[in-house]
């Protein structure tokens, strides 16, 4: 069974991390997938939203810690970052397609940061998150010190990742680190239900959404104005605003094609 399975349908990219007698945490083998899957969903244009979930009880451990102690397995930590992580969560920032993280239970380590890198976040109340990285003496990785200051606050970020507090999903809701929190029994359909909504929206113009605030992370605000009259431009030129404004004058609902 592959570590990293893919499933489009209505539009929707289903991504699952599978590995789940080991809590879905990467080895070197499943992060390349991942990076391979993430890139064809990026590539289809039948794929219009994308959702990360696990298998099992979690949603993902992080790194598994065998191929770092095991020296035949052992690549190396300047390759896990370089050749692994850090190209997941560029790929997850720069796909110019809504990405949904739907975290199903345990999030710990790199899975927590992965988890944070994705456009919307929800997570069932079976769900936790840990910065779990002090508790074997490492630093947080996978851009978790560059996305959870800016969701939480810089203290309560600091704090979190020193301590490696377990988090629950209720907990984390009311610090504004994810969307929305829903019960077990009514996650999947939930997570199907914001996919879909997503799915059916101009796709262009969220993605170009996507680009104006990952760059608003960087510019000051002349260079953000100047960006969002270049890409609204640009928004404005795509077959959906079309469609937009015609479905509104003529009072109907609009059916975006997503170009």
């Amino acid at each position: 069974m592959s570590s990293i399975l893919l499933k489009i349908e209505n539009n929707i990219g289903f991504i699952t991390l599978n590995r789940p007698e080991v809590f879905n945490s990467f080895n070197r083998e499943m992060a390349l997938l991942m990076q391979d899957t993430l890139d064809q969903c990026a590539k289809d244009d039948n794929v219009r939203a994308i959702v990360i979930t696990g298998a099992g009880k979690a949603f993902c451990a992080g790194q598994d810690l065998k191929e770092v102690t095991t020296p035949e397995l052992m690549p190396g930590f300047r390759k896990i970052l370089e050749e692994h992580y850090n190209p997941i969560i560029q790929k997850i920032r720069t796909i110019e397609k809504p990405v949904v993280g739907a975290v199903n239970g345990v999030a710990a380590g790199a899975g927590a940061n992965i988890a944070l890198a994705c456009d919307i976040v929800v997570a069932s109340e079976n769900a936790a998150f840990i910065q779990a990285f002090s508790k074997i003496g490492l630093v947080p990785d996978s851009a978790g010190t560059f996305f959870l200051p800016r969701l939480i606050g810089f203290q309560k970020a600091m704090a979190l990742m020193m301590l490696g507090d377990k988090v629950s999903s209720a907990e984390a809701l009311q610090m504004g680190m994810i969307y929305k929190v829903f019960t077990p029994e009514t996650f999947e359909a939930e997570v199907l239900k914001l996919a879909t909504t997503l799915a059916t929206m101009p796709t262009k113009a969220l993605g170009l959404t996507k680009r104006l605030l990952n760059e608003s992370m960087t510019n000051n605000l002349e260079q953000q104005l100047a960006l969002e009259s270049k890409l609204q431009i640009e928004a404005s030129s795509t077959n959906d605003y079309n469609e937009g404004v015609t479905a509104f004058v003529e009072k109907r609902i609009p059916e975006f094609k997503g170009n």
